[in-house]
């Protein structure tokens, strides 16, 4: 391995806005152009040479070409750049990529950068209140997720967005471990509470309490249930104002700017994966296919080291609660070096910018490995990527990027999807969303039939046998018989008959 063919993280870069007149609130233009000129100081000056520019997909606030407007506003002329598709593990693949062109002799200084200001915008809508921003692109700021690659009976049953998706792996996936509904809460009550202690100590975080287990697990006027078994302290929290930055170049590049070696951060290497994106075309729930093949190459990757720091995607619990025995870790893992994105904040698609910094600064602090894992929409994009400390024994490239192949071949059967089914069907696994004064809005159950295909259905909110049975903590509802019936909405209801 030649010094200018190997990739290294030099500069890091974050900015958290909590303007006491929320009008004076940063737009994210600006959020990225602090967080670059922040990572700039901080490597080495190297920014007016950036030649491969990377934007995080922006829902707070569009922009027309929101790449050239960056780089008109910082004075840079990058021969590439590119405005980001839509995805929580975006960040992380585009440092692969970037390390990856550094590694081919494509490119030899890039720059990854995202913000939102969420928590501005929607302080300026409900006050109605025109921010004075730079005008944003003609179709305007946009919803988290589009549903249009969705079943649509999820989408007329609430079951579109991730809130009210990620329960049905929780469930699953808890069940088969052998839990129970309460030993499974109390496990994401835990692991909450330790990312709610990183969050603390982290001058970028948005919340800054310490959260006890119970705290974060209990229903409370504060911490209302929004889809079983979440609570609001257990999922991402977008309503911040935060931007990141990552500068890259090559060690040779590094050296030459005067950059000390410990505070250049080295790529070993990377992988990613994907699920079907409609989640109700995937064999079961109780895992993710491709989170075990991206989780799988990172071990390798790794080698006979093990991590001494993680970032676990921690959107909702399931997700780390999956990655952790994957990885072979036990439950007093501490999944995060940032905070998780309840408590420092789910800046959308750019939360993994943020960690990516978390990880290079407890790297330069003494940390040997890192493991970066991001997710994206409904379990389904994974990326993850291996940083450390030191140089790699083998060269960036020698590892593939996709590792789709060995996660499609784990995938079993997929049960054909049933409309307006009746008849009886025994519970998959199910949610139930709730209203936001705490009352049922109504359940939702993936189900299988007699004759082994799948339907959705819903539970009725005055339905109180079969809630009982489903929001039962000490006893699994999973594998549950009932009875379909048809229904005039095109929807069917489910009753449990135990």
């Amino acid at each position: 391995m030649v010094d200018d063919r190997i990739p290294v993280i030099v500069g890091i870069g974050e900015v958290t806005d909590r303007p006491a007149d929320f009008m004076q609130g940063l737009e994210p233009l600006a959020l990225m152009a602090q967080a670059l000129q922040r990572a700039n100081e901080d490597g080495g000056g190297l920014l007016r040479t950036v030649d491969s520019l990377d934007v995080v997909n922006l829902v707070s606030w569009r922009y027309a070409d929101a790449a050239q407007q960056l780089s008109d506003r910082i004075g840079i002329a990058p021969r590439r750049a590119v405005y980001g598709a839509v995805g929580g593990e975006s960040p992380v693949r585009y440092l692969h990529e970037a390390a990856l062109r550094i590694a081919r002799g494509a490119s030899e200084v890039a720059a990854i950068v995202g913000a939102e200001a969420q928590s501005t915008v929607i302080k300026a809508k409900k006050a109605g209140c025109e921010l004075r921003w730079t005008p944003p692109s003609l179709d305007g700021p946009r919803s988290l997720r589009g549903p249009d690659y969705l079943h649509p009976q999820a989408v007329k049953l609430g079951v579109a967005m991730p809130i009210t998706v990620y329960p049905f792996y929780d469930a699953a996936s808890s069940a088969k471990w052998g839990q129970t509904p309460r030993e499974a809460l109390a496990e994401s009550g835990d692991l909450w509470a330790t990312l709610a202690g990183v969050a603390a100590s982290n001058p970028a975080a948005w919340l800054k309490h310490r959260f006890s287990a119970a705290e974060i697990i209990t229903p409370s006027a504060d911490n209302r249930l929004i889809a079983w078994p979440y609570t609001k302290l257990m999922v991402a929290n977008p309503m911040v104002n935060q931007g990141a930055a990552i500068l890259m170049t090559s060690l040779a590049r590094a050296r030459a700017a005067g950059i000390a070696e410990n505070r250049t951060i080295h790529i070993w290497g990377g992988a990613a994966a994907n699920e079907p994106r409609d989640y109700l075309q995937r064999d079961h729930y109780y895992e993710s296919h491709a989170q075990n093949a991206v989780l799988e190459a990172a071990l390798a990757i790794a080698g006979e080291d093990a991590f001494d720091a993680l970032e676990l995607y921690s959107c909702f619990p399931c997700v780390p609660k999956m990655a952790r025995r994957t990885l072979g870790l036990g439950a007093d893992v501490q999944p995060t070096v940032t905070g998780g994105l309840t408590f420092f904040g789910a800046p959308l698609n750019n939360y993994m910018t943020h960690a990516a910094c978390g990880m290079v600064r407890r790297l330069r602090e003494g940390a040997a490995i890192g493991l970066l894992y991001g997710q994206g929409e409904f379990v389904t994009k994974h990326h993850g990527l291996v940083l450390a400390s030191r140089p790699p024994q083998r060269p960036l490239e020698s590892w593939g990027a996709s590792v789709q192949a060995d996660a499609d071949k784990r995938r079993g059967a997929i049960p054909a999807f049933l409309m307006e089914a009746t008849g009886p069907a025994s519970l998959e696994t199910f949610t139930v969303i709730y209203d936001r004064d705490g009352t049922v809005n109504h359940g939702v159950v993936i189900l299988r039939t007699a004759d082994g295909g799948r339907t959705l259905a819903r539970v009725l909110a005055g339905d109180a046998h079969t809630l009982g049975l489903l929001t039962d903590l000490d006893h699994t509802p999973l594998g549950i018989d009932g009875v379909l019936k048809s229904n005039a909405d095109g929807i069917s209801n489910w009753t449990a008959l135990s």
